[in-house]
Parts: structure tokens; C-alpha cells; sequence
């Protein structure tokens, strides 16, 4: 009997014994996933990379793992450093690629490192203006990507790319093709007005090569002469016109007598006074006949058509009225009674402004 009774005690025991084991096993396994489903979530959690608004990284150089979790931190994407350090371990990445990466939604650990670790660069717009200068061009292209204004400069300047797109260097101004590129912020000077020269062809050269041949005119002249109209018109509307009166001296083999050709020759956009008209320069159409030897500036594509398109009359003169627009005429004995009109007005005008400064200062 004793002895049965100590059999069934060890079996109850094994028993016992048995379902603690599993029991074990069962918490064991239980923490193991719980581990496991924290980490993962943390390393997939797809807010782990956010902001409030959208955030740019621009990376300058390859970047350590260090170093990125500062930039982050600064730009209050994270809040944890260690954690990004821990999941960019797991990942495998230490180093990151050069570039501009924009963060306009939330992203995980996983997608983010990988982004950045494989240098899947977001574009930049970079915007050209019309009716700029080229130094003016060199600086603003410069401020939005990556290369600085002398890289930019010397690009633009290569003879030897020049020559390979038949290009002249005094006709590159007008080659700058304004509008909104879309580009990766790391692209190369060259690349860059590669990109420049490419739209320009598209938009220009492709668009209206036969209307420029029926012109008989080269589409340098075509440029030169909508650059004129670039500055010279302060709205689309006119530009026709003012194209329409150009085109009409230049048949006649008048000069062209267009101001803004002085303020080119001069180097400065202001209001001209008299020995200004005097100076000797090959782009001042006052003294010389004919278009000058390149474009003034960069002209946009409504001034490009403008000259491809002028408006058909008679008109020969012109003045610029208070209001920014132009007066027309056919005759110069016309342009001379509108440019008295307008000269009586301006001192007028300044009559005015005495007037009212003396009055401010007590006189």
C-alpha cells in the first residue's frame, strides 16, 4: 500500500512538474513575442519620422550616422536618438548619400535610413526670371543648388561646350531660358545648362523653326530683338506692338533708337539722361544701325513670340506714358508733340514733389 501511494505521488509530481514546464515555455515564448512585436513595431512605426510641417535635408557630403541624427534632431523630426541609432544599426546603415530629401510625410525608420542611405534624392524647382542679367541669373541659380556662382560662371563660359552647341558667348544671355526647372539638388553646373539649352530648344528652336525661317531672320536676331522688348514692354499686351514698331524701322534701315540698348551699354537699368545716348558702345542702337551684336537679356517666350509674331501697322515712334505703356506714332512730328505731352506732365510731376518735400520741412 505504501508503496502505491509512492508511485502515485511521483506520477503526480511528473504530472505537476509537467504542466509547470509548459506553463514556462508558454511565458517564455509570450515574452519572446512581446520583445519581438515591440521592436518591430518601434522599427516599423510609421510615424517614427514626422513633423508638423515639411521638412528639407540637404546633406552636403556624405554624412555619418552621427551626424544625421543631429540634423534630425535639430530639425525636430525625432525625439529619440538613440532609438534611429539603434534602428540604423539593425538596418546596416552608417553612411548616408549627398542630397536634398524632403520629408512632407511621415515615414518609418526602415524607408527613411534607406532613402537617405541609398541617396534617393528629392527634386529642387529652381526658377529662372525673365529680363534679368546674367550675373543676376549666375547668383539666384546658384543660391538653389548645390555647385556656387563661379562653378555656375565658368559653365556658361566653357568655349569648348560653346562651340559644341554652336553658341556664341554673347549670345548665351539669351539662351538663359526663363522658367521652373525641376532637378536633382546635386546636378552639375554643366548638367544644369545642358537643362537650360535643352528647354530652350524645345520651346524656341523646335516650336517655331519655320516661322523664324520665314522671317529670314537667324534665331539669334530673334532672341536679340525679343530681348529688347523684354525690357522695353511693361506688359504682354504691348509687346506685339513694340515688336511691330521695330520690325518696321529696321525694314526701313532706321535706328532702332531703343533705350534699353543704352542701359545695357551703360551697365545700368535707371532713367537715361542725355549723355547717355552719346556713348560709344556696339550695343547702343542710337549710334549704331541695325540689331546690337547679342541679346541684352533673358527674354521669356511671350517676348520670344512677340518677335516672331509683330503686330502689322505703321507705327515708327514711340514714348513711355506715366502709366508705364507707350504712345505710338506714325510720324516724328507726331512723337514730338506725345513726348512734350509726357515731358510737361513729368516736371509737373516733380513740381509737385518740391512743393510737398518744402512743405514737410517747414519752408
Amino acid at each position: 500500500m505504501d508503496n502505491y501511494s509512492s508511485v502515485l505521488n511521483k506520477k503526480r509530481y511528473i504530472l505537476f512538474s509537467g504542466d509547470e514546464f509548459i506553463f514556462g515555455m508558454l511565458v517564455l515564448f509570450a515574452t519572446v513575442f512581446l520583445i519581438a512585436e515591440s521592436r518591430w513595431s518601434r522599427l516599423y512605426n510609421s510615424q517614427a519620422i514626422s513633423s508638423d510641417k515639411p521638412v528639407q535635408i540637404y546633406l552636403k557630403e556624405s554624412t555619418q550616422l552621427d551626424d544625421l541624427t543631429q540634423i534630425l534632431m535639430d530639425s525636430s523630426l525625432i525625439k529619440n536618438e538613440e532609438e534611429i541609432k539603434w534602428a540604423a544599426n539593425i538596418f546596416g546603415w552608417k553612411r548616408f548619400q549627398q542630397g536634398h530629401y524632403l520629408v512632407d510625410e511621415p515615414m518609418d525608420y526602415d524607408a527613411f535610413l534607406s532613402k537617405l542611405g541609398r541617396g534617393i534624392q528629392d527634386p529642387v524647382s529652381v526658377t529662372i526670371l525673365p529680363g534679368r542679367t546674367k550675373a543676376d541669373i549666375v547668383d539666384k541659380v546658384a543660391n538653389q543648388l548645390k555647385f556656387d556662382s563661379l562653378a555656375f560662371q565658368q559653365a556658361i563660359q566653357d568655349s569648348v561646350f560653346l562651340a559644341q552647341h554652336n553658341l556664341d558667348q554673347k549670345d548665351v544671355i539669351g539662351r538663359l531660358f526663363p522658367n521652373t526647372y525641376s532637378v536633382y539638388w546635386t546636378t552639375s553646373p554643366t548638367s544644369f545648362f545642358e537643362r537650360i539649352l535643352s528647354e530652350f530648344n524645345k520651346s524656341v528652336v523646335e516650336s517655331y523653326q519655320e516661322q523664324i525661317q520665314d522671317l529670314d531672320r537667324s534665331v539669334d536676331e530673334i532672341v536679340t530683338l525679343a530681348s529688347i522688348i523684354e525690357w522695353e514692354a511693361r506688359n504682354n499686351e504691348e509687346k506685339r506692338a513694340i515688336s511691330g514698331l521695330y520690325w518696321n524701322r529696321l525694314n526701313r534701315g532706321m535706328r532702332l533708337q531703343a533705350d534699353p540698348t543704352v542701359n545695357f551699354a551703360i551697365g545700368e537699368r535707371r532713367r537715361l539722361l542725355y549723355e547717355d545716348y552719346q556713348v560709344d558702345h556696339p550695343y547702343n542702337t542710337y549710334q549704331y544701325r541695325g540689331l546690337p551684336p547679342g541679346p541684352i537679356t533673358n527674354p521669356d517666350l511671350a517676348s520670344i513670340r512677340a518677335a516672331i509674331y509683330p503686330e502689322d501697322h505703321d507705327f515708327l515712334y514711340m514714348v513711355a506714358t506715366p502709366n508705364g505703356e507707350h504712345a505710338f506714332s506714325k510720324t516724328f512730328e507726331e512723337h514730338k508733340r506725345k513726348s512734350a505731352k509726357w515731358r510737361k506732365w513729368l516736371r509737373e510731376q516733380y513740381r509737385i514733389k518740391r512743393m510737398n518735400e518744402r512743405k514737410q520741412n517747414g519752408n
